[in-house]
């Protein structure tokens, strides 16, 4: 398959205070051995996101984590069913942010997401235009379902993002490429945890 085009980031554009972390979904369900919907590879970047964030709090830029949740009556899965099992019902543990992950008081919570996309109806647009963002550094899980329905919207939205390939995780190989290859056209700057953090420190 293809390599995803990498683009050299506009350094200029990207400064601490129009910049945030986005960590997409690091729940239990999630990432935990054996859970529902385990993500192979998705503990393997719990700390390369503890790096992340903690580089962005050292230049006091927002860090923001999302937390799928589904009502106990499974009123608002819809057709999601159809797709996956029952997972990160409200009240459980699996809807709890995966252990090692460094969450900071300051951090921002965007609770009760419930679909792939990180912004349909919550308040992480509000949020974000609240502090003025311009620039997401999106990383968590899945790459291809969450993480990139995320991001197009983001795009749409005329966010500019950052994907660090090596703090997203897929269900496989396969399907990790395939986002990141669709991403990479007009939908992302796919890049690296280490680039990132070069970009200030």
């Amino acid at each position: 398959m293809q390599e995803p085009l990498l683009r050299a980031l506009p350094r200029d554009a990207i400064r601490p205070p129009n910049t945030a972390v986005l960590v997409i979904d690091m729940e239990r369900d999630f990432v935990d051995e054996g859970a529902v919907q385990e993500t192979p590879g998705g503990r393997a970047i719990v700390p390369v996101i503890n790096r992340l964030t903690a580089w962005a709090r050292r230049h006091r830029a927002p860090v923001v984590f999302t937390q799928e949740m589904h009502r106990a009556d499974r009123s608002d899965y819809g057709i999601e069913l159809e797709y996956d099992p029952v997972h990160c019902l409200e009240g459980t543990p699996g809807c709890d942010l995966v252990d090692g992950l460094e969450v900071g008081a300051e951090d921002v919570r965007i609770t009760r997401k419930r679909r792939y996309d990180c912004f349909l109806g919550t308040d992480l647009d509000l949020v974000l235009r609240a502090h003025q963002i311009e620039n997401l550094v999106c990383c968590g899980v899945s790459t291809h379902v969450c993480v990139m329905s995320t991001v197009f919207t983001a795009r749409n939205l005329d966010y500019r993002v950052l994907v660090p390939r090596d703090a997203v995780a897929g269900v496989s190989a396969a399907h990790q490429a395939a986002a990141l290859l669709c991403m990479s056209d007009v939908f992302a700057y796919v890049t690296t945890s280490q680039a990132v953090v070069n970009l200030w420190d």
